[in-house]
């Protein structure tokens, strides 16, 4: 599994919970981090590659990429229960026409139906792997939840999606893979319902690997009020470093694709693999893994002038170490105004990654590590940002770690 985060690092896909009651140590008394959930590999789940996302009844869903009834992941369930948390599997892929190793999480609708992607299996065409990848559905039914496959990639259309789903009011579904397509650099996409209850993808935009970028990041697309997505890819652009672009919709139900900024690498930042964030001034923010200062990975923001340009600034370079490296991030903001995101490695001896602050003073960001991970039995590992529950609180998953070192979920306060 190591080799293959290494493969999908190199080419965007991927851009490279038992429940424990001891809180692990943490950087400052004002904040905590417990694990919620270990994972114990085989069929309970392993290796949990996965964004989370959070229903209105407090319950966690993601995904594991390995383990399972078959081996080849799974979908799954945190249920708050008192002071601890019940794990259910939801679904288990066998790695054939139902497609295997789910990366990234799911996406939730208004009737409470998940939806997803998984890199590898499907009956679409033939790839370097078994399958092209597939995008799926599951329904719950008084407690059943079915899986349905609704599109097959064929690689032309794209090939092993590794990245989450956006959802629009109108059912639309959004997302990229950083290969297939008509350059074989990653496609965006769009997912259609159909009347008669099919599905129908489109194409939206191939990356060409020129200014446009190539290989869409494992960060889901940013969707605003007006319909406009916006995203990140990890490498190609003017500089060869990545690009942020935004889609903007058309009156014929298209897209127009448009490159907001080339990323110029050091000391600029440079291969962003994490999704974007907006703030209420409509700025954007997001993390890279490599260059920066250091060559270690940074925090962006994206700003639009009066011009109506938009201009990058570094606010953080990782400098290694204690202070962690490597972010595949998303930033997620408190009530003041705060960002939070991960890196995916550094930190304490085990480079396991941290929890890193950005707050503001004066115009000025300033970030501090207010958590690192020390494995097993804590958390380790953290290939995703993470996602805001109740008040005060944030929750993500880590690909190691936990009792058995099979990945854990943990909860956040600051």
């Amino acid at each position: 599994m190591e080799n293959r985060r290494f493969v999908y690092l190199m080419c965007g896909l991927l851009a490279i919970f038992a429940v424990a009651a001891a809180f692990a140590p943490s950087a400052r008394a004002a904040s905590s981090t417990q694990v919620i959930y270990s994972f114990a590999g085989d069929e309970d789940g392993e290796y949990t590659d996965s964004d989370l996302i959070m229903d209105n009844a407090g319950n966690l869903y993601g995904t594991s990429v390995l383990g399972g009834d078959f081996g080849s992941g799974t979908v799954f369930e945190l249920s708050p229960s008192g002071n601890s948390w019940t794990h259910t599997a939801l679904y288990s892929f066998t790695g054939g026409a139902d497609g295997g190793e789910p990366y990234k999480g799911v996406t939730l609708d208004a009737q409470g139906n998940l939806y997803g992607t998984a890199v590898v299996g499907g009956t679409g065409g033939t790839c370097v792997e078994s399958g092209c990848g597939v995008v799926y559905k599951l329904t719950n039914n008084g407690g059943t939840w079915t899986q349905t496959v609704i599109h097959n990639f064929r690689g032309r259309d794209g090939y092993g999606p590794g990245n989450g789903l956006t959802l629009d009011t109108a059912g639309n579904l959004y997302g990229m893979t950083a290969v297939g397509g008509a350059s074989g650099l990653g496609v965006i996409y769009q997912v259609k319902p159909q009347p008669d209850g099919s599905w129908k993808l489109v194409v939206i935009h191939n990356f060409t690997g020129g200014n446009d970028g190539s290989s869409g990041s494992a960060g889901r697309l940013l969707l605003d009020s007006a319909g406009n997505l916006y995203g990140v890819a990890t490498t190609g652009g003017f500089n060869g470093k990545g690009t942020a672009f935004k889609l903007s919709p058309t009156q014929d139900g298209k897209f127009k694709f448009k490159t907001l900024y080339a990323f110029k690498g050091q000391p600029d930042a440079g291969f962003p693999y994490g999704a974007l964030n907006f703030d209420a001034a409509g700025n954007l923010y997001g993390t890279t893994y490599y260059d920066g200062a250091n060559d270690l990975g940074s925090v962006y923001q994206l700003s639009l002038g009066p011009d109506g340009k938009w201009r990058e600034r570094v606010l953080y370079s990782f400098k290694g170490g204690s202070d962690g490296n490597g972010s595949i991030s998303n930033l997620v903001t408190d009530a003041a105004g705060n960002m939070y995101g991960t890196t995916s490695e550094g930190g304490a001896g085990c480079s396991c990654g941290v929890i890193f602050k950005m707050a503001r003073a004066g115009g000025v960001w300033k970030e501090s590590v207010v958590y690192r991970f020390q494995g097993v039995p804590d958390a380790g590992f953290a290939y995703n940002g993470m996602v805001a529950g109740p008040p005060g609180t944030f929750f993500g998953a880590t690909v190691h770690g936990g009792d058995d070192n099979e990945g854990a979920v943990y909860q956040f306060t600051p």
